[in-house]
């Protein structure tokens, strides 16, 4: 800039970028800073502050004041300053300590800083607002103040955690739906002999689809399992966990990973819970020395599994009858994933290799 006498809508003249810079330091010169500026901040529908980097609070938009409905301060730092303590002092107790932590360590390192925090309204109670500013530097890197901007989520707020409550109760009913299923159908079993084996096979097949139900449903904070992300290795994981080959080693799932929508999680969950059931019936499952690996690899818009059994019993060839299990693989893979699939039986077991599309793994 130079010597030249630049003019910005603000309605501030600043002669030379040391000039500048020492504005944008000097206390009050927000609340000195033009109509311009005055009306931009306040049609905001957030409240706009100002920080120097000493951690003095000097300007606060309209919205800001109808926020707390504090008394507008006069131009210059020091009412604002005080508002800025009272802003401080206004937060709800359980968020004191954590919002003023984080605020402290940006000052001091120069990143953003974000929060979600309840601060005291002036109709009283406490709502949740999103905290959040970003240092306005120099040439040389120096922080020459802070311009933050507080939003007023607690309607947001409220509304997620209604959806929370409702997925939790519509979860717990499905749940409850599928164990009412398999109730009815061991019931069934018992007053027909000859339909045990195929309950047992079905009861098994609902208990998969609600291990993978509970894996895939909404969850908040406080409900999400531990250590379980939405991921296809995630939900594999899950399937596979009351298979003892799991634990022991013997069934495993290496490479690529991806997030997976719910609505993808049934044919996966089905398809992979009938290749493990029949592994362990008639497959290398079948005996302590198999084992089945499980590769997952993404190629253009597919994502391709490669499933592998070993150390099984000799396989002389494909089964005459592969049953309604083949079938639902079908409809699962072909139908819904929008996918292909081959399967190979080797002599040392069976390999089969099923592509699903990636959109429909995620939409």
């Amino acid at each position: 800039m130079g010597d030249k006498v630049e003019k910005y809508e603000i309605g501030v003249s600043y002669v030379g970028d040391d000039v500048v810079a020492s504005a944008l330091s000097t206390p009050g010169a927000m609340q000195r800073g033009g109509i311009a500026f005055h009306a931009l901040s306040d049609t905001m529908p957030h409240m706009v502050w100002s920080m120097l980097p000493d951690g003095r609070v000097d300007y606060f938009n309209d919205r800001w004041y109808d926020f707390t409905g504090l008394p507008v301060a006069a131009e210059g730092d020091e009412a604002a300053g005080d508002a800025g303590a009272q802003w401080i002092e206004a937060m709800h107790p359980d968020d004191r300590e954590r919002a003023g932590r984080l605020l402290r360590e940006s000052l001091a390192t120069g990143e953003p800083f974000e929060d979600e925090y309840r601060r005291q309204h002036h109709k009283g109670g406490y709502r949740w607002v999103l905290g959040r500013a970003l240092p306005i530097v120099n040439s040389d890197g120096e922080t020459l103040r802070w311009i933050g901007t507080c939003t007023d989520i607690d309607d947001a707020k409220r509304i997620a955690e209604h959806n929370e409550i409702l997925s939790r109760e519509l979860s717990h009913r499905i749940k409850n739906i599928f164990a009412v299923i398999s109730g009815l159908i061991g019931m069934t079993a018992r007053a027909n002999e000859s339909f045990r084996g195929l309950a047992r096979d079905l009861q098994n097949r609902i208990a998969a689809l609600g291990r993978a139900h509970e894996f895939v449903r909404p969850h908040g904070p406080d409900s999400r399992p531990e250590r379980i992300a939405v991921t296809l290795h995630g939900m594999l994981e899950q399937i596979f966990a009351s298979y003892p080959a799991f634990g022991d080693g013997r069934l495993t799932i290496a490479g690529e990973d991806m997030e997976i929508d719910s609505r993808a999680a049934t044919p996966v969950a089905l398809v992979f819970h009938e290749l493990a059931t029949n592994s362990m019936k008639y497959g290398a499952l079948s005996v302590d020395a198999g084992r089945v690996d499980i590769a997952i690899a993404g190629e253009g818009d597919d994502m391709v599994f490669h499933w592998r059994e070993s150390g099984g019993p000799a396989v002389a060839g494909a089964p005459s009858d592969e049953g309604f299990g083949s079938r639902l693989t079908e409809l699962a893979v072909r139908q819904q994933l929008g996918g292909e699939f081959e399967k190979h039986w080797l002599p040392e077991g069976l390999a089969m290799t099923m592509r699903a599309r990636r959109d429909r793994l995620t939409e």
